[in-house]
Parts: C-alpha cells; sequence; structure tokens
C-alpha cells in the first residue's frame, strides 16, 4: 500500500498529475517559528555592540563636560575619545582563541561582563588616569563583542536570510550611538561633575541584561560540530533552519569543511585537534592558499577603508562639527545630534531588509558614492562657514544636510556589510580568527581617526579634513568594484571558490553558477 501511493505520488509528479501529498511534505507550518528563533538569537548576540556605539555615541558629548570639569586638553579629549578602539584590539585578538576553547556563546557572556567592570570604572572615576583605566577595561569587552557577534550570527543564520541577520550587529551599534545621544542629553542638565559621571555609567545596564540574556541561547552550529558533538549541533540546526533537508545539507557542509567524514553521523565523534584552533595562524598568515589571501585582503580592506571614510569623526564629534557650522547652543548641538543618531538607525534598519534582496555590492558601491558625494559637500559647506566672518544660513543649512546624507548612506551600505561580508567569507576552520584579524584592523583605523581628527582640522582646516575623507572614499570605491565578488545566497562553504582569481573574480562567479545549474539537471534527472 505504501509502496503504491509513493509510486502514485512519483507518476504524478512526472504526468503533471494531481499530487496528494499531506501539508507536512511542505514544511511550511515551521517556517516562521524558524525565522523567529534563529533571529531571536541573532538579536541577543548583537547585543554586544549596543555596548560600543554607546561609548561613541555618549562619549561625543560627555567628552565636553568631561574637559570642563576635569581642565584636560583638546590633544588628552582626543586619546580619550579614540583609545577604546586601541584597547579593543586586545579583546579581539583575544576572542578568537577564547571562542574557539570556551564556545561562542560563553565568549558573549564574557564580553558583558568586561564592559560592566569597564562602565562602572568610568561612572566612578574621579580623575582622568582613573578615567583612562575604566576605558582600557570597557575597551577589551568591546573588542570581545565586536568580534563574537557576527561571527555567532552568520553561524546560526541559514543561508536564505544570513544577510538579514548578519547585519544586525551593525543595527545595533547604531541603536547604542542613539541611546548614548539620548542619555547625553538626558544627563546633560545635572550638575558638572555627576552629569558625565551618569553618562558613562549607565553604560553598565544593556551589559547587564545582554549577560544575563545570552545565557538562554544554544551555542554555534558550528562550533559544536568542531567539538565533535553532532547531535548538539543536528538539534540547534534543526531549530534554525527552514526544513529538515536545509538541516541535514547544513550539518554535512559544516561536518566537510570541519574535516568529519561523512559517514561519522555519531552524537558524539572524535575530532581532530586542529578543529581546536591549532595551526590556524599558519594556514591563514604564513602559508595562505591564494583563496586564502583574497579573502584575507578583501577582509582587511573593507574593515580599513570603512573606518578610514571618517564615519566614526562625524559620530563622535559631531556637537564639535555642529558648532563649526555656527550652532552654538549647547542644546542645539546635542538635540542635532540625536537627530544624527535617529537617521543612522532608520537607514540601517531599512538596509537590513535589502541586504539579501539586492546582494552586497550593489548596495555597497551606492553607499560609498554617495558618502563621496556627500563629504565633498560637507567639506564645501565647513570651508564657506570657515572664510566668512558673519553667518551663512545657507551653508550651515548644507552642512547639517551632509553630515544626515553621509550617515544615510553609511548605514544603508558600507556599515551593515562590513560585516556581513568579513563574516561570512572565511572558511569555517580559520573564520573565529579571520574575522578577529579584519576587528583588529577595524579598530585601528577608528583609533587612529578618532584620535587625530582635532589636530588634523587645525593642521589642514576643517573643510580640508572632509576633502580628504571623500578622496579615501572615492579610492575605497575602487578596491570593493574590482577586489569584491557578490557573496549572496552562496553558502559559506562555498567562498573559497569564490575567491582567489582577486579582480578576476566574474570567472569563479560564473563557474560556480555552471556548476549549480549542472548539479540542477543532474537532480532533475535523477
Amino acid at each position: 500500500m505504501i509502496e503504491m501511493a509513493a509510486r502514485t505520488v512519483e507518476e504524478n509528479a512526472v504526468t503533471g498529475g494531481p499530487q496528494n501529498t499531506s501539508i507536512e511534505d511542505f514544511d511550511h507550518p515551521k517556517k516562521p517559528k524558524t525565522s523567529k528563533f534563529a533571529i531571536a538569537c541573532a538579536l541577543l548576540a548583537c547585543t554586544t555592540s549596543i555596548l560600543l556605539g554607546f561609548d561613541i555615541g555618549v562619549m561625543s558629548g560627555a567628552s565636553l563636560f568631561i574637559k570642563e570639569n576635569l581642565k584636560i586638553s583638546d590633544v588628552q579629549v582626543e586619546v580619550l575619545a579614540g583609545t577604546l578602539n586601541i584597547y579593543s584590539l586586545l579583546g579581539s585578538a583575544l576572542a578568537g582563541r577564547t571562542s574557539d576553547w570556551i564556545g561562542r556563546k560563553y565568549t558573549i557572556v564574557l564580553a558583558g561582563v568586561i564592559f560592566l567592570v569597564g562602565a562602572l570604572l568610568m561612572g566612578f572615576a574621579t580623575n582622568y588616569a582613573f578615567l583612562m583605566v575604566g576605558r582600557f577595561v570597557a575597551g577589551v569587552g568591546v573588542g570581545y563583542g565586536m568580534m563574537i557577534a557576527p561571527v555567532y550570527t552568520a553561524e546560526i543564520s541559514p543561508a536564505s536570510f544570513r544577510g538579514f541577520l548578519t547585519s544586525f550587529p551593525e543595527v545595533f551599534v547604531n541603536v547604542g550611538i542613539l541611546l548614548g545621544y539620548i542619555a547625553n542629553y538626558a544627563f546633560a542638565k545635572l550638575p558638572l561633575h555627576l552629569g558625565w559621571r551618569f553618562m558613562l555609567g549607565v553604560g553598565g545596564v544593556p551589559a547587564i541584561f545582554l549577560t544575563i540574556g545570552v545565557l538562554f541561547m544554544p551555542e554555534s552550529p558550528r562550533w559544536l560540530v568542531m567539538q565533535g558533538r553532532l547531535g548538539d549541533a543536528r538539534k540547534v540546526l534543526q531549530r534554525t533552519s527552514e526544513s529538515k533537508e536545509e538541516c541535514q545539507l547544513r550539518l554535512d557542509d559544516i561536518k566537510e569543511a570541519a574535516g568529519i567524514p561523512p559517514h561519522l553521523n555519531d552524537d558524539i565523534v572524535q575530532v581532530t585537534k586542529r578543529s581546536r584552533g591549532e595551526g590556524v595562524w599558519k594556514e591563514l598568515i604564513l602559508h595562505p592558499t591564494p583563496a586564502v589571501r583574497h579573502i584575507l585582503i578583501a577582509a582587511i580592506g573593507i574593515h580599513i577603508l570603512e573606518q578610514a571614510s571618517g564615519i566614526d569623526t562625524v559620530v563622535l564629534y559631531s556637537p564639535r562639527i555642529f558648532e563649526k557650522a555656527g550652532i552654538t547652543s549647547a542644546n542645539h548641538k546635542l538635540l542635532a545630534t540625536i537627530a544624527v543618531g535617529g537617521t543612522k538607525t532608520v537607514f540601517i534598519l531599512v538596509a537590513t531588509f535589502f541586504l539579501d534582496k539586492f546582494g552586497r555590492r550593489p548596495l555597497l558601491l551606492t553607499s560609498v558614492g554617495g558618502m563621496i558625494f556627500s563629504l565633498l559637500f560637507l567639506g564645501v559647506g565647513l570651508t564657506i562657514v570657515d572664510h566668512h566672518k558673519g553667518s551663512v544660513p545657507w551653508a550651515v543649512g548644507l552642512c547639517m544636510a551632509m553630515v544626515y546624507f553621509n550617515v544615510a548612506f553609511f548605514s544603508i551600505g558600507l556599515g551593515p556589510i562590513t560585516w556581513v561580508y568579513s563574516s561570512e567569507i572565511f572558511p569555517l576552520k580559520l573564520r573565529a580568527q579571520g574575522v578577529s584579524i579584519g576587528v583588529a584592523c577595524n579598530r585601528v583605523t577608528s583609533g587612529i581617526v578618532s584620535m587625530t581628527f582635532i589636530s588634523l582640522y587645525k593642521a589642514i582646516t576643517i573643510g580640508g579634513a572632509f576633502f580628504l575623507y571623500a578622496g579615501i572614499s572615492a579610492a575605497a570605491w575602487v578596491f570593493f568594484y574590482t577586489m569584491l565578488p557578490e557573496t549572496q545566497g552562496r553558502t559559506l562553504e562555498d567562498m573559497e571558490v569564490l575567491f582567489g582569481k582577486y579582480h578576476r573574480w566574474r570567472k569563479a562567479n560564473a563557474m560556480l553558477k555552471e556548476r549549480k545549474q549542472v548539479d540542477g539537471d543532474d537532480n532533475n534527472n535523477g
């Protein structure tokens, strides 16, 4: 009877006749549940990015009050603002190995605890040196969080909406920036010695929620496979895949990438030591294959150029930029800055829905093109204001509009795609360390840009500084156009085929399309 039913379904599939298949065959009821669970996991993991965003946002306003209260110089303000990025290097460097050792989940918990301690130290700081100690601790926590959030999210997401989920870290950075700006405005009216301390100390609140919430998340299925825990990995994949078939395909891909033979299907299997992180640096840095070298160049390039475009100066020093543009009221500067945070947050949310629809390259190239335009005209507006003694209302309006244009264009492409792209292109066994290198380059560049902006605009004028950033952004556009292949819809384990041809990557792309077509024809014939 069962054989007859199966034969009837098979015959109907060939002849085009009606198929009496049940609704369970299509897995439709499970799809919404799967999406919600994967999204919930990504949301929790990406809360770590709120910590960095909050610190950037809150320091833009708090530094004004710290300078007045502690009587520090502009150079000390630059160091205070920018060194968190340098300190985060230590966290990024340790996070790759830590996450391979204790798992992605508990590395996120560690990031939250470290940042909480740093926020409390900054909030209770009695002098500049004490404040810098708090910055160091918070910076290490930020480094851990910035590296591990995109890795975990990429590893738990199905390919069909990986871009959407992996862009969450950048979304939460923007939410954090907005919260930091709001904290500045909320506590600005407190006595001078209390206001900035509340601004910095309240950053511990999201860290507490993060630490508790992450305990309810599952571990990354890819990390579980690397530990030989196939049974646990299968359970997680069943909850984050859109069908049983996709779950099995993802598990098979991960096993292959981890070097586990296909016939091993026990809940616990033996794995080689290399799967736990040994020998990775050799394959990544000392003797990389052409594909890995291309991947490394792409990841490092996109991270450096994201920050070299000057986005952190616009976000971190926006009150100073608005002051240079002619806005003198402290309240008006902080309110205009909140609008910067609001613009970034709105546009990053829009971008998350288009990443998997339009692909990485179109959004990235459009984004950087818009940034070049806005930076050029921001430089023009600031130069005009700088060279006029009286008020120039239209130039002030131009400057404000270009600041908002700049953060909007950044948020629809370069901001989220940097993290999506760099976390999805590395092979499984190199991913944690590869992403940590990218994050380290990102933080170093951000630190250099943040710590030199005031000195830079004093040396070449504030308009000249933004002309320089526009030139760097133009160079970035050329690099992205020639060196970064489209990764939309590719499985994480396909990336090594796509990379290795450098500027001739389109050949590899055509080969993958042809292979997919052949596989599809074979399946139809079978």
